[in-house]
């Protein structure tokens, strides 16, 4: 049976031919909507090149040589959005943009947009994008980040991107995207419901009514239906369309000279107004969701051919022949000409190599990047008037807490592309007061007061990464990470991947989390849970268990993200903040000196510390886990005579084996200490290692947390690891060996 779209490509030439083509949607001329002649050729032709791909992709995909046959049919009219924003313009595109990117490409000389798609399409490594492993628009000369979103998932780092563009100037420094730069992000009717969307786009407002400048223009291309879910009619520009703080366009997709107009006046009014907009375009869909949706099945075939009839194509035809611009024989000759093109060029396509193993697939998850000269240091007559009389503090040990701050004070001081935001980091200093004072020294410029959106605050800083800053992100609570995990790991992690390394977010989230509070209860507030981090590939985990590891883990988090272009987690154990002391009150033994930069004795990424070297046994712990531990060691050592190894990981991505392996050879013990639930805990993983090494003969326990979740007031530890919990599985642990001997 003939597809649609084969059947609507036969039907092209004979519907140009005897000009059965939709009617005129208005009285608009080239000339009055600022367009020559050529320039309305050249859009079409954009437009044509947009269609062939797509129908090439599907007859690719009958042999199994294309993968991926979402296209852009019904969309082709984005090709103005192209033509109307500038190639340094960043755009977040959607998988119905392939007509915008190949207009845009025109702006400059050498490329080769077409090859390119078919490369991605056919997953050839020579696909200049991601290498073969996705098919992704994107192009680093043209400023698009790859994305592979479907549910708008992009629009948070899009209002970050937009957010930064002013944030730069006010800053003075020097970053990718231009002082009068806009920013563009396009996205479907369907998915404008997505929660991820809705917060984006009301952060957008919410910024603009406050008059801070934002430069972005949203572009939502309205076909109408969803996959297979219609959209209720008018519904977009209901909701959007009196939206404060938003400027709202609206334009037929389906004619070229009423887009170009809107789409024109779009932009002009971001970048002249520094304000966002919403483009509300018209399209429709054709062909189906994708090559193996069968649309038949949940359309009537009345609908489909209207949807058919109302091609944006044959609009472009009418508008051609209507404004003797081209004859007839020459619409279809240049409709040929394009196809031919195209079907050359793929049968090039699908001869060029293909990812051969998993080291080149995983060669972009995390790629080694060169080392870089770190920042001047801040003099110290600098250092002296940005703390003032805190410098008489930092004589004195302190909590972890308060050296944290000091940390991302002298931070901010050397390298000024960083900026702290989060919810109430600014005046107040987070929940913990761990950024206080900060907006004294630097102002409110770099702590920036979010709304409360994770998945805002995260895009934003996504965004801003994407325009030469090194954001620091504040989560006020760990358990607030699962309202936007996504942003982690759809958007942030996967962008070197899909890019195969030539774009990334650089970033540190600091996140405020794990158990043991005496002041906070409930699951939002004391949660105990990292395995939402551990299985994102290429991401950074650091979580120190004291003061001085917490100064030194952060400058090498900021430096490491700064330099490799990662994104680094920073979990802050919320416990640990204000602890002073270790065995008994006012022993001291948990608070810490502050180093200065100079002082520095750096903690490499990945880098564990082992203290003692008693071979009995061998305690692994992290965090609260490690307090713990150091508390039930005087015990163990005291009043039973147990040697100890005391081994604080430090890092829980990277791992680092080798160093753990070696740290615990010769040991007659180990107990695995994980504050974490049990399952998924990070325990499973270090037991994984541990019982790899065949040779092993020692006596391997765990103490975990239970597999529940955290309950208020004094019942919030019963479910956690204790020194005593701890104190009783060693002595078991030791006891089996006895008892079996």
């Amino acid at each position: 049976m003939q597809s649609r779209a084969s059947l609507c490509d036969e039907e092209f030439a004979k519907r140009v031919k005897d000009q059965l083509l939709p009617p005129a949607l208005n009285q608009l001329t080239p000339q009055q909507v600022g367009l020559s002649d050529t320039e309305v050729v050249d859009l079409f032709e954009s437009q044509l090149m947009s269609r062939h791909l797509d129908l090439q992709s599907r007859e690719l995909a009958k042999n199994k040589q294309s993968f991926y046959t979402i296209g852009s049919s019904g969309h082709e009219g984005n090709a103005t959005v192209g033509k109307a924003f500038r190639f340094n313009d960043m755009a977040f595109l959607h998988y119905r943009s392939a007509a915008l990117m190949i207009q845009r490409s025109k702006q400059l000389p050498g490329q080769t947009p077409l090859y390119d798609m078919l490369l991605s399409f056919v997953a050839s490594s020579d696909d200049p994008m991601s290498g073969g492993r996705h098919k992704v628009l994107g192009s680093k000369t043209l400023f698009i980040p790859p994305q592979t979103s479907t549910i708008a998932s992009h629009l948070p780092k899009a209002v970050g991107a937009a957010y930064s563009i002013p944030l730069a100037k006010q800053f003075n420094i020097d970053t990718p995207l231009a002082d009068d730069g806009v920013i563009l992000c396009n996205f479907g009717d369907a998915s404008a419901n997505h929660s991820t969307a809705q917060g984006a786009i009301n952060t957008a407002a919410w910024v603009s009514y406050q008059h801070i400048p934002l430069p972005l223009v949203f572009l939502c291309e309205d076909n109408g239906i969803g996959i297979s879910t219609s959209t209720p009619n008018h519904w977009i520009e209901a909701n959007f369309s009196q939206r404060p703080g938003l400027k709202y366009f609206k334009c037929n997709g389906l004619d070229l000279l009423d887009s170009w107009q809107t789409v024109n006046a779009a932009q002009r009014w971001a970048r002249e107004y520094r304000q966002p907009v919403f483009l509300h375009m018209k399209t429709v869909r054709l062909f189906g969701h994708a090559g193996s949706d069968t649309e038949i099945a949940y359309r009537d075939r009345q609908t489909i051919e209207a949807e058919e009839a109302n091609d944006p194509i044959l609009h472009s035809a009418r508008i051609l022949l209507s404004h003797d611009i081209l004859t007839a024989n020459q619409i279809i000759s240049l409709y040929q000409q394009v196809k031919q093109r195209v079907a050359r060029i793929a049968v090039q396509a699908i001869t060029r190599p293909k990812l051969t193993s998993i080291e080149q697939v995983k060669a972009a998850v995390a790629p080694i990047r060169p080392a870089q000269l770190s920042p001047d240091l801040v003099t110290e007559q600098k250092r002296e008037q940005l703390f003032g009389s805190e410098i008489v503090a930092m004589t004195k040990p302190q909590n972890m807490a308060r050296l944290i701050n000091w940390t991302l004070a002298d931070l901010m001081a050397q390298q000024p592309n960083i900026f702290i935001a989060g919810e109430d980091v600014c005046t107040k200093g987070g929940v913990y007061g761990v950024t206080k004072s900060l907006h004294k020294k630097f102002g409110k410029k770099r702590l920036i007061n979010t709304l409360l959106d994770e998945q805002s605050i995260i895009g934003l800083g996504i965004g801003a990464a994407h325009n030469g800053f090194l954001p620091i992100i504040e989560i006020q609570f760990l358990a607030y990470v699962h309202n936007a995990e996504d942003q982690i790991r759809g958007e942030a992690a996967t962008l070197p991947f899909f890019s195969n390394g030539q774009f990334s977010n650089p970033m540190v989230l600091r996140i405020a989390g794990l158990g043991y509070q005496k002041g906070f209860g409930g699951h939002f507030h004391n949660d105990n849970a990292l395995a939402v981090f551990r299985d994102i590939p290429g991401v950074v985990i650091a979580c120190p268990s004291n003061g001085k590891d917490a100064v030194e883990m952060l400058r090498a988090s900021v430096n490491f993200a700064q330099e490799q272009q990662r994104v680094v987690i920073f979990i802050e154990p919320i416990a640990l903040y204000m602890t002073k002391d270790l065995h008994e009150e006012g022993d001291g033994l948990w608070s810490h000196h502050y180093q200065s930069p100079r002082q520095s004795q750096p903690i490499a990424v990945g880098e564990i510390a082992v203290h003692g070297s008693g071979k009995h046994l061998a305690i692994i712990s992290y965090a609260n886990g490690f307090f713990l531990s150091s508390q039930a060691a005087k015990i163990l050592e005291q009043q039973h005579d147990i040697q100890l190894t005391l081994i604080d990981l430090r890092w829980l991505a990277p791992f680092d084996e080798s160093a753990l392996m070696a740290a615990i050879d010769g040991c007659d013990h180990v107990l695995v200490v994980d504050e974490c639930r049990e399952t998924g805990s990070f325990s499973e993983q270090l037991l994984s290692v541990i019982y790899r090494d065949k040779s092993l003969e020692q006596q391997v326990g765990k103490v975990c947390g239970e597999d529940c979740f955290v309950p208020l007031a004094g019942a919030a530890t019963f479910g956690m690891p204790s020194k005593d919990s701890i104190v009783d599985a060693a002595l078991t642990l030791i006891n089996k060996e006895h008892n079996h001997d």
